[in-house]
């Protein structure tokens, strides 16, 4: 992006995000890119609580919001009251309100997921806690695969930001271990309290797991061109094909639905599954589709188009298009083996706990 007039016109661009001690620390490194790139613009970081933040008592899975982390974030965003809203991308909804986009996709952090052990059992690994142990998470994806690898172990809903969840596992006895996605430890300087990464054999991850999302106003843009400077195209590509998978399944965090992603050698391959509550039925598969075409321009413009509420400037409209279809071919594949039953009974029974 060139740094024309327009942009410097802006005095100040302000920045959304939620008030969680992770949310600031993604919030300030994405403001420090944008610092980098565009020096001669200054940000104002505008923190707010959200509705997932204030209510702790209930699973997320219960709440029945799909826009639990995003809704207050999105009204100041409609309202000009901020220019741009950072997020862990796994918290947006694979639709997104009209008049919204996300501008663009950070190069991602670990997607896996990581357990912490209470002190007492530092040494041990989920396959070696004794029987019965109490395992926390607030995912029904996570509880699902895990039951399913180790019957042995219960599990409980902990909610609560990292600091707290930490502090309920290391000051009470109530958890054995918790699980955790490994990027927010790692983006808190916690990396030392990841004992164990769950591999996707052991828990395939969350949809956007271990990205950053930046959502803005789809037609402001002169912010919309600021913020695609810090787009990751395979990051993109591989987000777009989650996101169109779980799309497609009508998924989100009320239904255990994981996923998993890489690109080799022009190749990205998606594998998507879906599970009952207590992880005893699954359908999973894997596919892939080329992402890389060398006839086309990799820096040439994609007109703005928007794939499941991302519109990725400068990645090509064919690749982008592609990740897309993969997402829903694999979708439509397991919709045809059942998928939208087992869903439909994890949803009914997640309702009726």
């Amino acid at each position: 992006m060139e740094n024309g007039n327009s942009q410097e016109r802006r005095n100040v661009i302000r920045v959304g995000t939620r008030k969680s001690q992770l949310a600031r620390i993604q919030t300030d490194s994405v403001v420090e890119m944008l610092t980098n790139k565009f020096p001669e613009a200054h940000f104002e970081i505008v923190a707010m609580s959200t509705t997932g933040d204030k209510i702790l008592d209930t699973a997320l899975s219960k709440i029945g919001e799909k826009s639990l982390f995003t809704k207050e974030l999105e009204n100041a965003l409609e309202r000009n009251e901020v220019d741009l809203v950072v997020h862990s991308l796994k918290d947006l909804p694979t639709s997104l309100p009209p008049g919204f986009t996300i501008g663009a996709v950070c190069k991602r952090e670990s997607p896996y997921d990581a357990v912490v052990f209470h002190p007492k059992n530092a040494e041990k690994s989920l396959e070696s806690l004794p029987t019965n142990s109490t395992i926390g998470t607030s995912s029904l994806r996570r509880a699902a695969q895990l039951k399913k690898h180790f019957p042995h172990l219960q599990f409980k809903d902990i909610r609560g930001n990292l600091n707290t969840r930490l502090k309920k596992l290391d000051e009470h006895d109530d958890f054995s271990a918790i699980i955790l996605a490994a990027a927010g430890l790692r983006r808190m300087g916690w990396e030392n309290r990841i004992d164990q990464v769950l591999s996707p054999e052991q828990c395939l991850y969350a949809v956007g797991q271990g990205a950053l999302a930046v959502e803005v106003r789809a037609k402001d843009q002169d912010i919309l061109n600021m913020v695609s400077a810090l787009l990751d195209p395979q990051t993109v590509l591989r987000c777009i094909a989650e996101r169109a998978f779980m799309k497609r399944l009508e998924g989100g965090c009320s239904v255990p639905v994981a996923v998993s992603t890489s690109i080799e050698d022009s190749q990205l391959y998606l594998t998507g599954a879906v599970y009952s509550l207590d992880g005893s039925d699954c359908l999973k598969e894997t596919m892939q589709r080329t992402v890389v075409f060398p006839h086309e321009d990799v820096e040439g413009p994609n007109d703005d188009c928007q794939h499941v509420g991302i519109t990725a400037l400068g990645v090509p409209r064919r690749a982008l298009e592609a990740a897309d279809y993969l997402g829903t071919e694999l979708a439509d594949l397991l919709l045809s083996r059942g998928a939208k039953e087992i869903l439909t009974v994890a949803r009914q029974l997640n309702d009726a706990r």
